[in-house]
């Protein structure tokens, strides 16, 4: 009946080498992961060469070859079970994408990991991934008098420590437990209803003050502090140990290899089919059977299917039946910001490397310095909605107001929002989404299961070790259906 995948997986304390007839041991895979992660092709990638008329059936389907559709395969594939990966785009990864620019690797999409990413950096080890860090900021850039100037990042902390205790005030106690969100939900109702913006007016701070902290907000909430929620931003700083100093260990490493990596050797360890340029159009469950029909017609069959994309793109697939009324309501909110961009620049010559965050409204709210080249450093920047990153001379402009006088040689742009199969940026939950969505976003839809960073009850929505969590909560649910 299975005779679209592959043989079972082996267990972990299997020989490196040794794999099963036509997949790699895990040391091949790790050798092909390499420093050009992005460029490995897997023995069981296709485009799709199946008839229109011709109906595959396998025992899971997976929409989305992200983290979390990754996770969703390995895990089924350890346990025997036959998978069928369908990925929109022309490469994996979602909202992670590693490329090649100015000769350098870089990522368009999530770039970090933390040390407080458990699921994550077991990952890591289980693969033998290593981690390599940014170079740190030597000056930071603060907004003061309506301009940014450049302080010793010692300086930097002494004024944004106060603001943020102060910012995240009582989240320590509503995510007493921050792995279990809805552990206060007593709490939560007082605050779950407002947004970042409502709580920086709360906080009765003075225009400087407003400065200083509003550009970390609003680069965090896509430009817009109406968009992010309070509880979403303060249970990612309770996550991460509660303090200014642990919350900064959010940005800075990422694995070897470059963000895909990891999910390169999950899926190579799956075992599972992985069909790029496969948009799903209509999913349709009828007893115990689950039809998956793409764009051009393919159609595959399982015994459960688990759809691993941003919440936001639910929408565009037809349910039948249709969803339930708290994903309807997630994927017609949204929880992807719906304007988030980062940019890569490549600035001329030998530049400081500068970090640090603006005003809200800025052309730019943050940058994070990259790699110095012999021609120039690369450097991250997350722009506000008003600039225009296609046009170079906005683009200078924008810049010159972080260093002045630099050169920007050429600038690279993924504009998340107008992204057809992530209708959004980075989740980050909207106000009231916490107590409005949960717990019933995570259930069960007959035999239809969701997972994704958007939807995880810890990490969720702009990092992987989300995408990972909620990956093994669907791959549970999964193992239930099919025992």
């Amino acid at each position: 009946m299975h005779a679209d995948g592959p043989g079972p997986v082996p267990a972990d304390d299997s020989p490196l080498d040794a794999g099963p007839a036509g997949r790699p041991g895990r040391r091949r895979v790790l050798k092909a992961i390499g420093a050009g992660a992005a460029a490995v092709s897997f023995g069981a990638v296709g485009t799709g060469t199946a008839r229109a008329d011709e109906e595959q059936f396998t025992d899971a389907i997976v929409i989305g070859a992200g983290y979390a559709g990754g996770t969703v395969a390995r895990e089924l594939g350890a346990k025997g079970l036959t998978s069928v990966v369908l990925e929109a785009r022309d490469r994996i990864g979602g909202r992670i994408w590693t490329s090649t620019w100015a000769g350098e690797q870089i990522e368009l999409g999530g770039q970090w990991v933390s040390p407080s990413h458990r699921l994550v950096n077991a990952e890591l080890a289980r693969y033998r991934i290593g981690i390599v860090r940014d170079p740190d900021p030597q000056r930071v850039a603060v907004a003061r008098g309506g301009r940014l100037e450049h302080v010793a990042p010692a300086e930097a902390a002494a004024l944004l420590e106060p603001l943020w205790k102060e910012f995240y005030k009582g989240s320590e106690q509503y995510f007493e437990r921050p792995a279990e969100p809805l552990y206060r939900k007593d709490l939560l109702a007082a605050v779950d209803p407002l947004s970042v913006a409502d709580r920086l007016r709360q906080m009765n701070l003075s225009p400087a003050e407003r400065d200083l902290i509003s550009g970390d907000t609003a680069a965090y909430c896509g430009g817009s502090l109406q968009n992010g929620s309070l509880t979403g931003m303060a249970q990612w700083y309770q996550l991460s140990g509660g303090t200014y100093d642990s919350y900064s260990t959010t940005i800075g490493s990422r694995p070897a290899g470059g963000m895909t990596a990891l999910l390169q050797a999950m899926l190579q360890d799956s075992g599972a089919r992985v069909r790029l340029n496969s948009p799903v159009a209509k999913v349709t469950q009828s007893g115990s059977r689950v039809v998956v029909e793409t764009r051009d017609g393919r159609r595959y069959a399982a015994r459960t299917v688990v759809v691993a994309t941003p919440a936001n793109v639910w929408r565009n697939i037809t349910f039948a039946p249709g969803l339930p009324p708290a994903h309807a309501r997630a994927t017609a909110q949204g929880i992807g910001l719906p304007s988030g961009t980062k940019m890569v620049l490549h600035v001329k010559g030998e530049v400081e490397a500068i970090g640090g965050t603006a005003t809200e409204g800025s052309p730019i709210l943050m940058m994070v310095p990259q790699k110095q080249l012999a021609d120039g450093r690369l450097m991250v920047a997350f722009p506000g909605p008003q600039l225009n990153v296609a046009d170079p001379v906005q683009v200078q402009q924008a810049v010159r107001q972080w260093i002045p006088g630099a050169q920007v040689l050429a600038s690279r742009a993924m504009e998340w929002g107008k992204d057809p199969f992530s209708a959004g940026s980075w989740g980050l939950r909207r106000p009231g989404q916490l107590l409005g969505l949960f717990p019933q976003i995570e259930q069960p839809h007959g035999r239809i299961l969701f997972a994704g960073a958007d939807i995880a009850q810890g990490w969720h929505g702009a990092y992987i070790e989300g995408a990972v969590e909620s990956g093994k909560r669907a791959a549970q649910q999964a193992l239930q259906l099919l025992a």
